[in-house]
């Protein structure tokens, strides 16, 4: 009993230890007024949050400024302020414990820096509290902004309420061929959860690992009458199958062009993979034109795609590299009869066509009500376009107008990559907005048709994603994280 007592006191004694090391510095006690807000990085003025998102930390430019205080005051009236150097890090049970309080209503943030010795205050900004809480976690493939070549790469998975990170597979433990390299690209989960999911390994040792109620293997989607493997992926909601696209994709690249790089397919189809019976039947391969990009609706009645439309005549015969800018892709569905697999006629969803425009990967919200896509001058890697945007579209009203995404969308930058949570309130991009190069993951609140300022997945240390050299590819939401480790994973290449 005494042995208790005293480890209970013990941990006491370390709790409080370690409240005592977190520095609350006194705000300045006078101080010029800037008369505007502050410009911080990453810019969290006046964003709409989950109540369970980790701590947004952030910080004033180095360069600009030498100290950095904010203060932070609850609903209920209480305070406390954060700052060390020009950096605003805000433990996570302290900022826990203020957004538990804070849900449904806003935190007021106020902010000094100190320049060339003077401190200034910056006008006054909220953060509003949903509570509609986000997905814990999410996945991305980490990799270098790099066109023909790469290195080390890896999958890996971050849990949104905190700054945990980890490995779900990199591409050195199973590569025999380091001449030929691997690539690991592509994952994906059924409905949101780990014990159905896949990914997709490229080059050496070559397969798609594909987990089924968590048991692990690797397969061959190759077939005699199909292009390629399975490319671009998407599970069936509810059954053991998965729609792919087949593709045979190729780089080119600009002397004199601001996107620098084009990627594109020479040829693409549409197959069904049932993992249960290890099969592929073709959805459809029309070898004239380019189908892409499978998502099923969440009922799992309708397959969603893009489709290219027709060349020209005069241009259906020359070289790709020479037509690409013309090259156009409309959004399609199919119903789907789980019972026997098959699937209905064609049905046209949006004509981006019409508008000179090219449309690429849809989404369609958890509730059915909302679509998602990326949408650019042309082709279906829009990523690397410049003037993409994201479209959100409401389903089932004829001549519905798009929805307002000026908060989710940036100027100039390419924004590519939509992702619904699953609860359908929380949109997730990948967007290179902050210089052109490098992908980084942006959340916006979506409530009834209405869509909130886009915010940066925040870090432990607000600087990371300056320093980060590498790109958070195809970011998706994970109800769960990954539970099967590296070296599970490794053994199907035995």
């Amino acid at each position: 009993m005494k042995r208790h007592i005293l480890y209970c006191l013990c941990l006491i004694g370390a709790v409080l230890l370690l409240s005592s090391c977190v520095y609350h510095p006194d705000v300045p006690s006078s101080s010029k007024k800037a008369k505007c807000l502050p410009a911080i990085f990453p810019d969290y003025c006046n964003v709409t949050v989950p109540y369970n998102i980790a701590p947004l930390n952030f910080m004033l430019p180095s360069d600009e400024y030498e100290e950095c205080v904010a203060r932070i005051t609850t609903p209920d009236g209480n305070q406390q302020s954060y700052g060390e150097g020009v950096k605003v890090q805000i433990p996570e049970s302290e900022w826990h414990a203020m957004m538990e309080t804070s849900k449904g209503k806003s935190l007021k943030i106020e902010v000094w820096g100190k320049k060339e010795g003077e401190w200034l205050s910056f006008n006054p900004f909220t953060i509003f509290v949903a509570k509609d809480p986000i997905d814990e976690y999410l996945s991305y493939r980490l990799i270098e902004p790099s066109y023909v070549a790469w290195d080390f790469m890896e999958i890996a998975q971050r849990n949104i309420t905190s700054f945990e990170e980890s490995q779900i597979f990199n591409n050195e433990i199973t590569c025999n061929d380091r001449k030929k390299g691997q690539c690991i690209n592509c994952h994906s989960y059924q409905n949101y959860k780990t014990d159905n999911m896949l990914f997709h390994v490229r080059l050496s040792n070559a397969g798609t690992v594909i987990v089924n109620d968590g048991h692990v293997s690797r397969v061959n989607l190759k077939r005699d009458y199909t292009i390629s493997s399975g490319v671009y992926p998407a599970w069936h909601p509810t059954a053991k199958l998965i729609a792919f696209s087949t593709n045979k994709t190729r780089q080119a690249f600009h002397t004199a062009n601001r996107n620098k790089l084009e990627v594109y397919d020479e040829a693409s189809d549409l197959i069904l993979y049932d993992v249960l019976k290890d099969s592929v039947s073709v959805i459809c391969n029309d070898s004239t034109l380019l189908e892409v990009y499978p998502t099923w609706s969440p009922d799992g009645k309708y397959l969603y795609y893009c489709k290219s439309v027709p060349l020209p005549e005069e241009l259906r015969d020359k070289d790709i590299r020479s037509t690409f800018e013309r090259i156009q892709y409309n959004l399609y569905r199919r119903s789907f009869d789980l019972g026997s697999h098959n699937f209905g006629e064609e049905e046209l969803v949006y004509d981006a066509a019409s508008q000179d425009k090219s449309a690429t990967l849809p989404r369609i919200s958890p509730d059915g009500r909302y679509l998602l896509f990326a949408k650019g001058q042309y082709g279906c890697f829009h990523i690397r376009h410049h003037d993409a945007d994201i479209v959100c579209l409401p389903l089932g009203k004829d001549n519905a107008s798009e929805i307002d995404l000026t908060n989710l969308n940036s100027e100039g930058f390419q924004d590519s990559y939509p992702t619904w949570s699953s609860n359908g309130h929380w949109i997730m991009v990948a967007s290179r907005r902050e210089d052109g190069n490098f992908c980084r993951v942006y959340f916006s609140y979506f409530n009834n048709g209405k869509v909130g300022k886009a915010f940066m997945l925040p870090q432990e240390d607000p600087e990371q994603n300056t320093f980060l050299l590498k790109s958070y590819n195809r970011p998706e939401f994970m109800a769960e994280p990954v539970r099967i480790s590296v070296d599970e994973f490794s053994k199907v290449f035995e």
